[in-house]
């Protein structure tokens, strides 16, 4: 992973909520709320929350006497979220890094993070200090994106892409948000950060879209990719995001769209 891979700035957290939140997001924001609520947490705490769309299915479903710490390493993203979020007493938004979290040991019930550790520099660290802030046999929920193979839409994308760069194609989806797939290695990782059992399950879901242009503006202008288009050339975004409407337009179809999404869903306890 590069360092500008991390970075979510400028119009991208609007672009990431308003395009990628819907086309892949939220039916695992749906599919994680549910599974943490079904631990009925007092005291939780996420993680590399993003645009909070994890947040806004969460918090609902917690008790009133819940207390919820909402997290993220990238200001603007938290920021875009908690404007998003309906006033909610229980909510703390902090802007902190997954690798040294500003609270005491045994602090959580649950920790959380939807598709955030792919983007951890050192998650070995991020592991380690999921387990010191929570309570004993607590427990840390996250998921991470399957192969990029697995996921239709992004693969679409990554290969549309190395035909309008042919000599220095942007790597970025196949790299960070679909480079940590390993569940041999997932399972390794947390083990030796102290988690004494660890589920994996793989979960299938669909994109979906009205037309193929929005999975091309939602990964190109609403992820880290439009930095690695605009490095490459900084007047092509539009022209490359109209090429990849196109390759996606080829083969899904002119109207409706929806592909293959796939993700391990993880459950450590303490």
């Amino acid at each position: 992973m590069l360092e500008t891979d991390q970075v979510f700035a400028g119009s991208i957290p609007e672009n990431y909520d308003r395009y990628m939140v819907p086309l892949i997001f939220e039916p695992f924001a749906a599919d994680i709320s549910r599974r943490a609520a079904s631990l009925s947490p007092s005291a939780v705490l996420e993680t590399a929350a993003g645009t909070g769309v994890v947040t806004r299915a969460l918090a609902p479903k917690l008790s009133p006497n819940a207390s919820y710490v909402v997290t993220d390493f990238n200001q603007p993203m938290l920021d875009y979220a908690a404007s998003r979020q309906a006033a909610d007493s229980r909510i703390d938004w902090l802007q902190a890094d997954a690798l040294a979290l500003p609270f005491e040991d045994r602090t959580f019930d649950l920790v959380c993070c939807q598709f955030g550790a792919m983007f951890f520099p050192d998650r070995l660290s991020a592991y380690r200090e999921a387990k010191r802030v929570l309570k004993p046999e607590g427990h840390f929920l996250f998921n991470v994106w399957d192969r990029i193979e697995e996921n239709v839409f992004a693969d679409d994308v990554t290969n549309a892409l190395a035909e309008v760069f042919p000599n220095d194609p942007p790597r970025f989806l196949a790299r960070t948000p679909h480079g940590y797939h390993d569940t041999a290695l997932i399972r390794r990782e947390l083990e030796d950060a102290g988690f004494a059992q660890v589920a994996i399950e793989t979960r299938a879901e669909q994109s979906q879209a009205s037309s193929p242009r929005i999975p091309a503006v939602a990964y190109c202008q609403g992820t880290v990719l439009r930095t690695e288009i605009e490095a490459r050339d900084p007047g092509k975004l539009d022209a490359a995001t109209d090429y990849v409407a196109a390759a996606i337009a080829r083969r899904h179809g002119d109207g409706a769209v929806s592909a293959k999404i796939q993700a391990h869903v993880i459950m450590a306890t303490a």
